[in-house]
């Protein structure tokens, strides 16, 4: 079994988005997670703001970080 070549930089999470992600959204489910756990999505410019907007909606959003500055 292979693994991923780990020194690809991170794609947006948007789905079929190849676009590399220059942002962390960082969240947490409060129905399913801890308070201390934190899920991360990445995102291009393009799909930040899309993808922000769904989990701010559900109350899920804590942050967005650039992604030099992301210390995951």
């Amino acid at each position: 079994m292979s693994h991923p070549d780990t020194t690809e930089p991170p794609r947006c999470s948007r789905r079929d988005c190849r676009a590399n992600a220059r942002w962390a959204l960082v969240w947490n489910n409060p129905k399913l997670h801890t308070p201390d756990r934190r899920k991360v999505w990445t995102a291009c410019d393009e799909h930040r703001e899309y993808l922000s907007n769904f989990l701010d909606l559900r109350g899920f959003l804590r942050e967005v970080v650039p992604m030099d500055e992301f210390e995951g």
